[in-house]
């Protein structure tokens, strides 16, 4: 296996620094387009859950799409509150589906209710789990990115 050389950490970092507002754009535009097929175009009826993380999808695509149209160094920290409560609600969600996790109700829809089945456990929360979890990695990942930069000035 080869040692790392000095120039791959720097090269990660300008990766990052550049790229990590169009690595995540794409991933909430996507969740957010396909959250509205499955309810706009399919029908299903979003319960209170899928509601939760429509509103905290739907901005990252448009505080995103600024941070890349502004160069925004900040952006990671626009966009790490609204992915990481995501995470939680999504991750939620999917143990109330998979029956991780028992309540009584989620109001006139049922959030344990599966409507959408993708290999046995691929269900719109765990698409929207995986969409948030990637946000937030690459977020994270372009915030310390930042970070080491104004370590080095």
């Amino acid at each position: 296996m080869n040692k790392p050389t000095s120039d791959e950490p720097a090269a990660w970092i300008t990766f990052f620094q550049i790229y990590g507002a169009y690595l995540a754009f794409p991933v909430a535009l996507t969740a957010m387009l396909g959250s509205l097929y499955y309810s706009e175009v399919v029908g299903y009826l979003p319960c209170k859950l899928c509601w939760i993380q429509r509103i905290l999808m739907y901005p990252l695509t448009i505080i995103t799409l600024v941070g890349i149209l502004k160069d925004d160094e900040y952006l990671p920290t626009y966009v790490l509150p609204f992915s990481v409560l995501g995470m939680c609600i999504s991750t939620y969600h999917y143990l109330l589906q998979m029956k991780v996790i028992t309540t009584n109700s989620c109001g006139d829809l049922t959030c344990s209710s599966i409507e959408v089945s993708y290999l046995g456990f691929i269900t719109i929360p765990f698409m929207a789990l995986t969409a948030f979890i990637m946000i937030t990695v690459i977020m994270s990942l372009t915030q310390w990115a930042y970070a080491q930069m104004e370590e080095e000035e």
